[in-house]
């Protein structure tokens, strides 16, 4: 299972999609719970648990970071951080991670627009730190690039950017389409993100043995067209992955702190109850689509309050669209190097679960 620890429901950025951090009274900027108790319910409940820091800015407090990961020396972990307080926890905790997840938009333009000024070189700093350690110490493992894609996103020239310039092992990305003020989702896919998904489409095609690996979404996608499809939210959300909020209450999703419907029961006495099949919508059970997509994201079905009925249909069409980009482009480049050996099967393979990432965006 996929267990988020939040360490802290504060942030020391107040990025324009979420404002920084989650309220004192929904999570505490300090859990209320020790780290024994936590590491001995993640022992009982879960023989071979994958464990990812979550906040909040889970660097806020690396002292809970440090504690688990001596407690639970056999879990594997990981992080999603912007990266900015990344001295806090020594290197040997880094060296440790099988995944780091940065939070970075994009060029430097975009990120510095939407997290607040300087944040673009910081996270590179964070980058550098990462790479060195890679080199000297064979770890953390991948570093994946965790973006936030705005109405201002050049979805192909910003991912691309990650990957080449900066040189991220993966990117994976999230549409601004839950907290901030309704915007034409529609008329920006039309004109800008679906044609750029395009382009990155074919980008991946003409290596695929090479680069499908790179791009979480479309990987994720490949992956569920083989390996038989989701049949649930893809990160897992209250099924195959929950989180750890710091008042001690256990979560179907990290970012539902407010939300009774996400609430699974608390540290010390959850017996592993999941979330009822009734979180995934009739209306998602009865579309094709959903073998590839798995609903997009439990929360955003749950919490449709904050944009109109019609702006989320119109996010549903941009999903359907971008698995027909997936499947028109990707997949039979794809197809043809599994015909010439030029890709292994099993590295058509994802699993979402070991990367704390939603596939689809």
């Amino acid at each position: 299972m996929l267990w988020f620890v939040l360490t802290t429901g504060a942030c020391n950025l107040r990025c324009q999609y979420c404002g920084g951090g989650f309220p004192p009274e929904y999570s505490p900027p300090r859990p209320v719970y020790g780290a024994e108790k936590l590491v001995e319910s993640i022992r009982r409940l879960d023989p071979d648990p994958v464990i990812f820091f979550y906040g909040g800015e889970p660097l806020v407090n690396p002292k809970l970071i440090m504690e688990v990961m001596d407690l639970l020396p056999e879990a594997r972990y990981g992080i999603q951080t912007n990266g900015l307080l990344y001295r806090q926890l020594p290197e040997e905790y880094w060296a440790r991670f099988h995944r780091v997840l940065l939070s970075i938009d994009g060029v430097e333009e975009i990120t510095d627009r939407w997290r607040g000024r300087g944040v673009y070189r910081r996270v590179l700093k964070a980058l550098r730190f990462l790479r060195e350690l890679q080199r000297r110490r064979g770890g953390p493992g991948a570093v994946i690039a965790r973006m936030a894609v705005t109405h201002d996103t050049v979805i192909d020239r910003d991912v691309l950017h990650l990957l080449l310039d900066l040189g991220f092992d993966k990117a994976h990305w999230q549409l601004d389409a839950v907290w901030s003020p309704p915007w034409p989702i529609g008329r920006w896919a039309r004109e800008s993100y679906l044609p750029g998904l395009r382009r990155l489409a074919k980008w991946v095609a003409e290596k695929p043995w090479e680069r499908l690996s790179r791009v979480v979404p479309f990987h994720g996608i490949v992956s569920a067209l083989y390996n038989g499809g989701y049949r649930w939210y893809p990160c897992g959300a209250g099924r195959d992955a929950v989180a750890v909020n710091t008042d001690g209450r256990i979560l179907a999703c990290p970012i539902a702190v407010r939300e009774e419907w996400a609430v699974l029961g608390r540290l010390g006495e959850w017996r592993g109850q999941l979330a009822h099949p009734r979180l995934l919508p009739e209306r998602c059970r009865r579309c094709s689509y959903l073998p590839l997509c798995g609903g997009r994201c439990l929360y955003a079905q749950m919490e449709d309050a904050y944009w109109p009925r019609e702006l989320l249909e119109e996010l549903d069409w941009v999903t359907r669209r971008t698995i027909d980009i997936v499947l028109s482009v990707v997949v039979p480049a794809v197809e043809r190097a599994l015909e010439k050996g030029l890709m292994e099967p099993s590295s058509v393979y994802y699993d979402p679960l070991e990367e704390s990432t939603e596939v689809i965006p």
